[in-house]
């Protein structure tokens, strides 16, 4: 059997989810993937940005807002197919398309809290690639911890209408060279505490006040942009709340966040099962004292547990998976998700990096990129001491 009859297996046996119509739009997915974005990732790493054009092209073939209701421009879908995206550019080792954040995050939030108005106005350019969208939570002095954001819309009277003014900076930002569109996390009342949180949409063209710092370099994951923004008296109308009222955006990232871990879980184990059929032809064709690296018992070993983990792994995400579509999956069960799975799968890759040799650690292999890539995934989403102190507190 063949890697590739090997991963449709797997693949088979281990997403209850897939029907016949998930499988053809995981086929449209795969050769999207291997033609418009693999043979470009090396170029985009050493640039530190993916092409503009390639948003637009990923949107004519049905890539963005893939479940996001049609009658907004959407592809009509559910999750499964953001989760079958996911899986297709994890597998390929493409990570500089952000459309996890664009469509998998934004777009839920503006479908989920937008007014009819906002929906009609932005979903459908963020379907057709017109629209880059990101969301700006980490500060400088502000990651994990919500509270602690400093950024503020204050509402004040101009002669255009009501407004906010927004003042303050955004770090680690995914899609902020691109984003033309922003859910920016602000306190709206910044005596009020969590309570004072508010989500403020922003457009970015032309918009005095508001500008991009550098694109950040990072240890992997290099091609997805990255930025730092700055908002110095940016003011938007206050139609551009998300939400009916103020102070709503806490309860709203808490409500969405899950989705978000899930989609890092799942990128999680479809990397560890990619990493593992590397490896494997790896080890077939690397020979060691005069005979096949996958012949010694200790390889044998190492890939059984690696493939044991990943088989359980593979099976809770399924779980979870369902438990999201039917509208079931809490907080506390998608923090478990993302931080065992995040972390299993680094162990998973420097299991797999170490049975390549001094190969493992030379970039033009693939395993040796996963290895960079995958650390970000143990603290983007929520750190996974915070996702562990979410599940203690369901002790």
């Amino acid at each position: 059997m063949g890697s590739q009859d090997q991963h449709a297996a797997l693949a088979a046996r281990q997403t209850p989810w897939m029907n016949e119509d998930l499988e053809m739009f995981r086929d449209t997915v795969r050769r999207f993937v291997e033609r418009e974005l693999a043979p470009n990732e090396a170029r985009w790493a050493e640039q530190g940005y993916i092409d503009r054009d390639v948003w637009r092209r990923a949107g004519q073939i049905g890539l963005l807002c893939a479940s996001i209701p049609e009658e907004y421009g959407g592809g009509g879908g559910t999750f499964a197919h953001e989760a079958i995206i996911t899986q297709e550019m994890s597998r390929a080792v493409c990570t500089s398309l952000g459309n996890n954040v664009h469509s998998g995050i934004v777009a839920h939030y503006l479908l989920r809290y937008g007014t009819e108005a906002q929906k009609q106005k932005w979903l459908p350019q963020m379907a057709s690639g017109e629209l880059v969208a990101a969301i700006a939570m980490s500060e400088p002095g502000a990651g994990s911890d919500l509270k602690a954001i400093r950024t503020r819309a204050l509402r004040e009277q101009t002669p255009d209408g009501d407004c906010y003014r927004i003042n303050g900076a955004k770090t680690f930002i995914t899609n902020g060279y691109h984003a033309d569109l922003i859910c920016v996390v602000a306190k709206t009342d910044p005596e009020a505490g969590s309570r004072g949180v508010s989500l403020v949409m922003v457009e970015t063209r032309d918009l005095p006040g508001f500008r991009r710092g550098r694109i950040l370099e990072k240890i992997g994951q290099k091609g997805q942009d990255t930025a730092e923004l700055f908002f110095d008296d940016v003011v938007v109308p206050c139609s551009n709340l998300l939400g009916t009222q103020e102070g709503q955006g806490f309860y709203q990232l808490m409500q969405q966040l899950p989705q978000e871990r899930m989609i890092i879980a799942l990128g999680a184990v479809a990397t560890m099962q990619r990493a593992i059929e590397l490896t494997t032809e790896y080890v077939r064709q690397r020979k060691v004292f005069g005979q096949p690296l996958g012949d010694l018992q200790n390889t044998r070993f190492k890939l059984a547990e690696c493939k044991t983990v990943t088989t359980i792994a593979a099976t809770f995400v399924d779980d979870c998976m369902q438990r999201l579509m039917d509208g079931q999956l809490d907080a506390a069960t998608a923090a478990m998700a993302k931080w065992w799975c995040t972390q299993q799968n680094c162990q998973v890759i420097d299991e797999c990096l170490q049975l390549h040799g001094g190969y493992g650690y030379m970039l033009e292999y693939p395993i040796a990129r996963m290895y960079a890539n995958a650390r970000v995934s143990k603290i983007f989403g929520g750190s996974n001491e915070i996702m562990k102190e979410l599940v203690a507190r369901t002790l």
